[in-house]
């Protein structure tokens, strides 16, 4: 075993400056997206390298599921806590299946720290890029914005156990019953189960259904792509509007003709770089503490709240400023 000093290592990056003291000893940090493959999670892990490269004492690396399956992901886990891994950093596909694992990586001594998953016990800490709840009502000022506040609209989920993505479009419906009495949801909340083909299907569906839509919402980083290749295959780009999370390697063609009108969201990176912040801080035996310094950008004056850290970290993108945000 390796005798633990201390050092300071100062990085001034894209990322922010990190000044913090780290063990001379070699942990391992493993970041556990949804799934791997993805442009999304690919970005992540741009986060989660950028963090081994600047705290080189520890190994730091993303691994995942092949694809959404919330069996898969716990069995990835499983694997990481027979490697003994330091801290597990999880986004989770559906939060609840990972309860059980969750609670034996801690009873082994790993750190847990979640994102995109508020509502998980069995963590140490949950990272948050915004208040979701705060998010779906910005999601929802944009729709209305571009219906003129009023007509008829449609939501979609990832996953109806998605803890962020039903905290969004409950908190966007609420707000809209409120701020915009003449808009109406129709269909129900629509399950792309993170599928272009889906929320394609979907869109065509309740277009259908509903010949008056006039929005939709989407929660997914793919139920835009999915809703605006419908909306765009039936020339309804001035009758629809199409706002939701996503990523401009996705939307780009699509925030170009109009089929899309505005993406938003969060950089991965950035809470991947925030998350494995948080593993480091724990593991050093720090507290964290509201209006903390996680030492990367959207999260340099965080919200405490119980177990869940909120940050400031959300962008909204457009036709106009969409080669800003190229991942």
């Amino acid at each position: 075993m390796k005798k633990l000093t201390l050092l300071t290592i100062v990085s001034a990056t894209v990322f922010g400056a990190l000044s913090v003291p780290v063990h001379a000893q070699e942990m391992e940090f493993v970041t556990v997206p949804k799934a791997v493959g993805l442009n999304w999670f690919n970005r992540m892990e741009e986060g989660v390298v950028k963090f081994g490269e600047d705290n080189p004492t520890i190994t730091s690396f993303q691994q995942g599921p092949s694809k959404f399956d919330a069996a898969l992901q716990v069995q990835v886990i499983e694997d990481l806590i027979a490697r003994k891994v330091d801290a597990l950093n999880v986004v989770p596909f559906q939060a609840d299946s990972l309860e059980p694992v969750l609670k034996k990586a801690r009873e082994k001594g790993i750190v847990v720290v979640s994102h995109e998953a508020s509502d998980l016990t069995n963590i140490d800490y949950d990272v948050e890029a915004f208040d979701n709840q705060a998010y779906g009502r910005f999601l929802m000022d944009l729709l209305a914005q571009g219906m003129q506040e009023e007509g008829q609209y449609a939501v979609f989920v990832g996953s109806l156990t998605s803890t962020t993505h039903m905290t969004w479009v409950n908190a966007a419906i609420e707000y809209q019953k409120e701020r915009y009495p003449k808009m109406e949801m129709v269909g129900g909340i629509n399950e792309s189960a993170d599928d272009i083909k889906n929320s394609y299907a979907k869109t065509r569906e309740l277009m259908r259904t509903y010949p008056n839509l006039k929005g939709i919402q989407g929660s997914s980083a793919l139920d835009v792509v999915g809703a605006g290749q419908a909306i765009e295959e039936s020339g309804l780009e001035d009758k629809i509007t199409v706002v939701g999370t996503s990523i401009v390697s996705y939307s780009a063609d699509l925030l170009e003709t109009g089929a899309v009108d505005v993406i938003t969201g969060w950089d991965p990176a950035m809470a991947a770089y925030a998350m494995n912040s948080v593993s480091k801080m724990l593991l050093e035996g720090k507290t964290i503490t509201d209006g903390m310094d996680l030492g990367v950008e959207g999260y340099n004056n965080i919200k405490l709240d119980g177990k869940v850290i909120y940050g400031s970290a959300w962008i909204k993108i457009t036709k106009e400023n969409m080669s800003d945000y190229n991942f």
